[in-house]
């Protein structure tokens, strides 16, 4: 590789905007550089390009991966195109940041893993909350063996009132589902991880769609067209794993309660929760809170690239392993395969 790691971004919406641009911006004393974008909007990629001041725009993926030298990419595109965008990356013998989740579905993304192992090359997924020091700091109590054996996790990623009123979020042909897929990854990846990803076996869970083609609804956000709605405003689901934990998995975009986004793993000789973050054992016998402060302060999207790159270079093994995401999306489809059929979904 080039002293230079050479950027491109696929899709310049607002994820690549708020988030892989200003990972790779912070990474430019290491030698790194955005060269190129693409989206397929006329215009959209032009008008980043020249607020960012990036040398050059493209309005389809395919000319931009023929026509630039580059080195990797961020593929920021509706989930519809994550697995044609990262195959074609990967064959062109890039490395590729693809954002969450890994694809439509399980089979999608396994011809993602595929191609990555066959290129030889990164495939890192964009789930960044296993980048937050406090995620860091629970992992590491997991990892010494602090919890014992942890046996029960709560993912949970609840919002009051937050259905997307841009892109393609509500359009089940684009995106593959809604809350579940879209907010639900974040958590499930996380508390899975934190338990240390043991294999999922079961899953009976149920989705609903209360909210979204409804007319009127009440919501900060402002606005969304409840005629296009057709994916689910929230979802739940219990988790059973080969080695006998079990995790409860609650996601939402819209509901009567208060916002909620926490996980919780427990194990026999201890537990954590996050946010905040609280480590609970017991010690000289006595039950005792463990609340870490001193925290680095960071944001996990500009760490997610920092790693990225890390990987890129040689320097690091990728964290968010492919294999351990593809479990994570096995999960997310057997929770709606579930719901459709009202039966619990065992899985290979």
């Amino acid at each position: 590789m080039s002293k230079t790691v050479r950027i491109g971004i696929i899709g310049a919406g607002g994820i690549a905007r708020e988030a892989h641009l200003p990972g790779y911006i912070a990474q430019k004393e290491r030698g790194v550089e955005v060269v190129a974008v693409c989206d397929v909007v006329p215009g959209k990629a032009a008008a980043f390009a020249t607020k960012f001041d990036i040398p050059r725009s493209y309005e389809s993926y395919g000319e931009m991966l023929d026509k630039e030298d580059l080195d990797a990419v961020s593929v920021c595109t509706p989930n519809i195109a994550h697995k044609k965008a990262t195959v074609a990356a990967l064959g062109a013998g890039l490395h590729v940041l693809c954002e969450k989740p890994i694809a439509m579905n399980l089979d999608e993304g396994r011809e993602m893993v595929e191609a990555a192992h066959k290129a030889g090359k990164v495939l890192q997924i964009g789930l960044q909350k296993r980048f937050e020091p406090e995620s860091q700091t629970i992992k590491r109590f997991v990892e010494a063996g602090d919890f014992g054996d942890v046996y029960y996790g709560e993912a949970t990623y609840l919002r009051r009132r937050g259905i997307p009123n841009w892109g393609v979020f509500t359009q089940k042909k684009l995106q593959g589902g809604g809350a579940l897929i879209d907010i639900g990854v974040h958590a499930l990846d996380l508390t899975m991880w934190l338990m240390g990803n043991p294999k999922p076996v079961a899953v009976m869970g149920a989705t609903y769609d209360m909210f979204g083609k409804r007319k009127g609804v009440v919501s900060p956000w402002g606005p969304w067209d409840p005629d296009k709605f057709d994916v689910d405003d929230m979802g739940v689901a219990m988790v059973r794993f080969e080695n006998g934990a079990t995790l409860i998995l609650r996601a939402s975009w819209a509901m009567h309660m208060d916002n909620i986004a926490q996980t919780r793993v427990l194990g026999t000789k201890g537990g954590a929760s996050t946010p905040p973050l609280c480590i609970y054992k017991d010690m000289h016998g006595a039950m005792v809170n463990i609340t870490p402060t001193t925290l680095p302060k960071y944001r996990a999207h500009t760490k997610e690239v920092e790693h990225f790159i890390a990987c890129v270079k040689g320097e690091a093994e990728c964290l968010v392993v492919p294999e351990q995401v593809l479990d994570v999306q096995a999960v997310l489809d057997a929770v709606y395969r579930s719901s459709e059929t009202g039966q619990q979904v065992l899985l290979d």
